[in-house]
């Protein structure tokens, strides 16, 4: 048979589009790699719960602090006001996203992703079957890639894959231990500190009854695992026991084009949707997967390939502005130890500080209170230019 569309990757991108489409009355095969973890704090907003329809169960537990800690060890700690962000292990959300992808009638197919061919004027997706090794492959008229950063499907179908820039993460999922001064399990943990992360941040965010503790980096010579180890000391969590380990590209510019013009279109990581200076991407990934459905089922319905380019066309004109405001926040504190202080001392500003968690909690940039941005920028110049002494707020 031909499937009307082959979604290849299962991560939240892949699957919510396999979910959207198969709900729709498409016939939808959902090609994933089975196995493989994301490295990935695993925080999600409410927004994310509302719109994608995710319950209290697949939490693990409810951050009501976020801690901003400086190189020199300042600390800033962020109470999230009348909310929470919502911690989830990877390792068990992607499989509830695919299962619930395959019960609204999604047939799903476990392999490796090989080529793309079209002998008959279709693509054809070839693939490695998990379970016996053979290339086999799937029939379809439009195909979604949606299998991650460094996307092969994007690097064989779409101009410009191979120059989005990518941060390095790197994880460790960790035994819990109990409270105590240094370890709070309802308190995520961001650390901007040159020694960690050159050009990035390491993190320690709860999961309930395991820890995932990381960072990133752009910098190929810095070594992920060390850093993860000089994190896990500074934090009080070197004796923990270590369960996993996972790494892996994120990229952190949305691409220029998502689609190949005919019958290829992008979603999530393979499209380059994570948000800039927080890394943040599963709402991305799942909203991404979801405006790259809609632009497949209005590409089946016409008969217009221009269709596909709405899946790009939709997302950024609900996230440019809040992707610009993130990458231009990242250019201008991530490149020294000295702005990084400076940042964590602009993080002590109240206005600040509900402003960034309205945008996050909401995922849009608040225009209800003008003046309080211009406030924001005001001290965010002030802090640029060392009128501000980072000791001084």
């Amino acid at each position: 048979m031909r499937y009307d569309v082959v979604v290849v990757g299962g991560g939240p991108a892949g699957a919510t589009a396999a979910e959207d489409l198969a709900r729709s009355g498409a016939r939808v095969a959902m090609l994933d790699r089975a196995g493989r973890i994301k490295p990935c704090g695993g925080a999600i907003p409410p927004r994310l719960m509302a719109d994608f329809d995710i319950g209290d169960e697949q939490l693990l537990t409810k951050v009501n602090t976020a801690r901003m800690i400086s190189p020199t060890g300042r600390k800033v700690d962020i109470p999230i006001e009348n909310g929470f962000v919502g911690m989830v292990d990877r390792k068990d959300f992607d499989p509830f996203l695919r299962a619930r992808a395959e019960k609204a009638g999604a047939d799903a197919f476990e392999g490796t992703f090989l080529k793309i061919t079209r002998a008959d004027g279709h693509p054809r997706v070839y693939y490695r079957e998990k379970a016996t090794g053979e290339t086999e492959h799937l029939d379809a008229t439009l195909v979604i890639g949606a299998d991650g950063a460094k996307s092969r499907v994007a690097l064989a179908e779409v101009e410009g894959a191979e120059k989005v820039p990518l941060v390095f993460a790197y994880h460790e999922i960790i035994a819990a231990p109990p409270a105590n001064d240094v370890y709070d399990p309802l308190r995520c943990d961001v650390v901007y500190d040159g020694a960690i992360s050159p050009d990035f941040y390491g993190w320690v965010f709860p999961h309930g009854n395991t820890t995932s503790v990381g960072m990133g980096t752009e910098n190929p010579d810095v070594s992920l695992k060390d850093a993860t180890a000089a994190l896990r000391k500074a934090s009080g969590l070197e004796g923990c026991e270590t369960l996993r380990k996972e790494g892996a590209p994120i990229p952190l510019r949305p691409m220029d084009r998502w689609d190949n013009g005919k019958d290829v279109v992008l979603a999530g990581d393979a499209a380059g949707v994570v948000a800039p200076s927080s890394g943040e991407g599963i709402y991305y990934a799942m909203m991404g997967g979801r405006v790259a459905a809609t632009a497949a089922a209005a590409c089946l319905a016409s008969g217009r390939v221009k269709d596909l380019q709405l899946a790009r066309k939709l997302f950024m004109g609900e996230h440019k502005m809040v992707f610009r405001v993130l990458r231009s926040m990242q250019d201008a504190y991530y490149k020294s130890d000295e702005r990084r202080e400076r940042f964590v001392s602009l993080c002590h500003d109240t206005d600040v500080q509900r402003l960034t968690f309205e945008a996050y909690m909401n995922k849009k940039l608040v225009r209800a209170r003008p003046m309080a941005h211009l406030k924001i920028g005001i001290k965010n110049l002030a802090h640029l230019t060392g009128m501000v002494r980072p000791e001084h707020v």
